[in-house]
């Protein structure tokens, strides 16, 4: 330090002589006066030196010391300690938060989901219609809690489609969630509307759970282990409140869910999982059970990734409504595809078959073709026919849906 200090000096005192600015030989006796001149400069600096560091002593390094031993000398004898020791952490710390203010708001996203409809029988919709506006707020409330809270604008009523806290600090790695949340049905039921490969839930999940599917209020337990592949156990407990399953009781009813994924190879991944619901209205002397199996297999190349993509996923249910001992079982599923044909556009397809969940044993079967194209990473825009083979004989139904999803926000078009 002291050296750069002196030849900056030095330079000053160069620049400051005229002779030697003037002259390209000096003479001998401006070399004289110059060299007066450097040794004032040098007594000057050593009087700064020493009323700064009163009583200072300077630190000569020993012989055979290498620079950075005589720089930590310097240092020492500056600071007054030694500087190769850390520093008292124990000592207070005084930190400005003032810029992490901001930290404590949420993440604010909003979708919109805009249906276009033309259908040629059955029950009409409206032509054009916002079919959905959510609003989402996540957030971390400390390091081991989070909470989400979703908020649907539809058809003028505004309701909380989940609002729901989660503990990831528990032992053995589990996880505890609290609140309204869509339940572990399958794969698609756990997905937000705008979320799904079509415009709509598949049929058996709309006939079975109800046309937004299955939710509850209560609380999740989640634990995800390997072995063979990864695999992921959830046991939930909610309010029996679905009309269709337990028509609309209160009681507790019980979900149990395995999920396993295997990963085949660098392109191909399989998932399989089965799910099991339970529960009881004892005012109209229901119980109602719901087995269900669930598949996916994805090919995605890690180099064509953003160009080739397909998945094929498939769901089969069983329910039985029992009313003193006696009720029929009935079946429903769906498979469906979707195909990347390019970095923008998806084609899609998925046939859906239902049985109605009691009385007459009626039938219904759709096909649903599909067309997607991506706009940007916040807007998507979808083509999608279907054809409904309706029952007791009720003919056809065509319907032509052109959809438009926009996300404005961190979190766009998330599964969840």
């Amino acid at each position: 330090m002291y050296r750069t200090v002196f030849a900056a000096l030095v330079c000053a005192a160069t620049l400051a002589s005229p002779g030697i600015a003037q002259q390209a030989a000096p003479s001998q006796r401006q070399v004289d006066s110059l060299t007066a001149e450097i040794g004032a400069l040098r007594t000057r600096l050593d009087s700064v030196i020493a009323a700064l560091r009163p009583g200072a002593q300077r630190v000569a390094a020993p012989a055979g010391v290498d620079e950075l031993a005589r720089l930590r000398a310097a240092a020492a004898n500056v600071t007054g300690r030694d500087t190769t020791q850390r520093a008292d952490t124990t000592a207070p710390r005084f930190v400005g938060r003032d810029r992490n203010l901001s930290q404590l708001n949420p993440e604010i996203s909003v979708t919109g989901n805009l249906h276009g409809t033309i259908q040629t029988e059955g029950e009409q919709r409206d032509n054009v219609e916002l079919h959905e506006v959510e609003f989402s707020f996540q957030a971390a409330l400390d390091p081991y809690s989070y909470t989400k809270i979703f908020v649907g604008l539809h058809e003028g009523e505004i309701e909380i489609e989940e609002g729901y806290f989660y503990y990831t600090g528990f032992p053995y790695r589990l996880r505890l969630d609290v609140g309204v949340f869509r339940q572990q049905v399958g794969e698609l039921n756990r997905w937000h509307l705008h979320a799904v490969p079509e415009t709509e839930y598949p049929l058996v999940l709309t006939t079975f759970l109800g046309e937004e599917g299955l939710a509850g209020a209560g609380a999740s337990l989640y634990r995800a282990f390997g072995g063979l592949g990864t695999h992921e156990l959830y046991g939930q407990v909610t309010a029996g409140a679905n009309d269709v399953l337990f028509e609309g009781g209160n009681r507790p009813s019980y979900l149990v869910r395995l999920n396993n994924f295997w990963q085949l190879g660098r392109a191909t991944y399989m998932q399989l999982g089965a799910t099991g619901i339970y529960g009881t209205n004892p005012d109209t002397a229901l119980k109602t059970t719901l087995g269900g199996v669930d598949f996916r297999f994805t090919w995605r190349p890690p180099a064509r990734a953003l160009y080739r993509d397909w998945t094929i996923r498939a769901e089969a249910y069983r329910l039985k409504k029992e009313r003193g001992g006696s009720g029929a079982a009935r079946y429903g599923g769906f498979v469906g595809t979707t195909y990347k044909l390019g970095r923008r556009w998806i084609a899609g397809a998925r046939y859906d078959y239902v049985e109605v969940p009691e009385g007459a044993n009626e039938i219904t079967r759709q096909v649903v073709p599909s067309l997607t194209w991506w706009q940007s990473e916040w807007v998507f825009l979808r083509a999608e026919f279907a054809r409904r083979l309706t029952p007791a004989g009720g003919g056809e139904r065509n319907r032509l849906v052109l959809q438009a999803v926009w996300a404005m926000g961190p979190h766009k078009h998330e599964t969840y």
